[in-house]
């Protein structure tokens, strides 16, 4: 095979990325997101071990992904950064709704006033 044919054959392989029903985005057919496998590569893990951690994945999609991920860093970092921004205003929203915050301020107190 001459060096023509071999690039004539390479396959480039698709993102390995979907958005599900709730607007998240999920790798291949799995539940897994890409803020987790992200997050799983930015903490050292390599694609071996964060395929031992979530067996849905394959190794395929995990590489794939994360030399899309390498080549458009700025771009996906701007996702994560934003994805991060909307996660934490929904748990904001979600502890004034449910009363958690009140329940974690009076636990606060009374923890407060049985230590002076």
């Amino acid at each position: 095979m001459t060096p023509a044919e071999l690039l004539g054959q390479v396959r480039v392989p698709e993102l390995p990325l979907r958005i599900d029903e709730s607007g998240a985005l999920r790798v291949g057919a799995t539940r897994v997101t890409l803020e987790t496998i992200l997050a799983e590569f930015q903490q050292g893990s390599s694609p071996e071990m964060i395929v031992l951690s979530y067996p849905t994945l394959q190794l395929e999609q995990v590489y794939a992904l994360l030399a899309f991920y390498l080549h458009n860093r700025p771009l996906f970092d701007r996702y994560l950064q934003e994805a991060e921004r909307r996660a934490e205003q929904w748990f904001e929203e979600y502890e004034a709704r449910s009363g958690v915050k009140e329940l974690r301020q009076q636990i606060l107190e009374r923890t407060r006033s049985a230590t002076v």
